[in-house]
């Protein structure tokens, strides 16, 4: 068996999962993302956009080992401030809102998959602070301007998990 036919078998199967609506300002800073890494992520990595329901990705990430999430968070002084939040070791906040404009919430699909014990060992999800989440708004400068960092930082966290 060849070093690369070796490598497939035992990397990790990662979901890039990008989150938010595109038609809500900041909120679509996910499918921006998903963009940027459209064709770049590497074997036994999947790329999902998701605008609408969070319970769907319980079923999305059930074949998986490792899950990255990129999704907006509420307005909280710096747009385009780029948190990372490993799930292994923080908790994702309810309160603080990561894209409150989805009724149920990427941290209440976790909590919830944790609770049936489908989730993924790892989670990590890279939360952009976001300040305008209207509907029709067009996302602002500060959060389209770190779109190319955050897909850079997610091919070397799946590179990393692998």
């Amino acid at each position: 068996m060849s070093g690369s036919d070796e490598q497939r078998r035992t990397a990790c199967k990662v979901l890039v999962a990008c989150l938010g609506n595109p038609d809500r300002g900041d909120d679509g800073v996910g499918a921006a993302v998903a963009r940027a890494l459209a064709g770049r992520l590497r074997d036994g990595a999947a790329l999902v956009a998701r605008s609408g329901d969070m319970l769907a990705l319980i079923d999305e990430w059930t074949d998986f080992d490792a899950v990255v999430c990129v999704d907006a968070a509420a307005a909280a002084g710096t747009p385009g401030h780029i948190r990372r939040i490993d799930l292994a070791r923080e908790t994702l906040p309810v309160d603080v809102g990561v894209t409150s404009s989805h009724a149920f919430g990427l941290a209440e699909a976790v909590q919830l998959a944790r609770t049936l014990q489908c989730a993924p060992a790892q989670i990590v999800v890279y939360a952009i602070e976001g300040a305008t989440f209207e509907t029709g708004a067009p996302m602002t400068a500060a959060v389209a301007a770190v779109v190319d960092d955050v897909a850079q930082r997610v091919i070397e966290e799946v590179r990393r998990i692998g």
